[in-house]
């Protein structure tokens, strides 16, 4: 090869680089630094949440007893069954008369007694508690419809973004501003 041919390529290949970092430069200076928003949708979950939830209500009981035999009931009815049967007939059937009085009326004291007991009830206020769950929403970010270069995409972000998004290095940059800002006031 000759002197002459061997400049020709050394030349020719810087020119090729020089041309080259231009056209990439020019490239870079042509790239959009924002994509337009064409829609925002809010996403968001539902969550979970127990809780106890209590209320004061009435319950009724039967009250406590003082003579669960009813002893009082059957003598009372004894006593007045007893008398009533003796104001009832003469001399052998009022000795009959009476003890019947008395059987009669010890069970009816009886019954009475027990039907009255059955009746007497008390009326508390218990506290009852029980868990439900609250459901709520909660919003875990925006899915955000963007067109970028005649294309249109989706992206997700944590932040509501307005009418563009940013784009860096040809893709959508989902940092949301003011951790851009403290990004690139880092960098500076």
């Amino acid at each position: 090869m000759d002197q002459s041919m061997m400049k020709g390529l050394v030349v020719g290949g810087l020119a090729m680089v020089v041309l080259g970092a231009g056209a990439v430069g020019g490239y870079r200076y042509m790239q959009p630094e924002v994509a337009q928003v064409v829609g925002v949708k809010e996403v968001t979950k539902t969550v979970s949440t127990p809780r106890e939830v209590c209320e004061d209500v009435a319950v009724r009981r039967q009250a406590p007893v003082q003579d669960q035999h009813r002893i009082a009931g059957t003598a009372v009815g004894a006593i007045a069954g007893g008398l009533l049967g003796s104001a009832v007939g003469n001399g052998s059937g009022k000795t009959l008369a009476t003890v019947a009085g008395a059987v009669g009326g010890g069970y009816a004291g009886n019954q009475v007694q027990k039907n009255m007991q059955q009746n007497d009830v008390v009326t508390t206020t218990e506290r009852r508690c029980r868990m439900v769950q609250e459901k709520t929403q909660q919003l875990v970010g925006y899915d955000v419809t963007f067109t970028l270069d005649g294309k249109q995409g989706v992206v997700r972000t944590s932040w509501k973004p307005g009418d563009t998004l940013p784009v860096k290095d040809g893709q959508i940059d989902t940092t949301p501003p003011a951790q851009a800002q403290a990004l690139s006031q880092d960098r500076s």
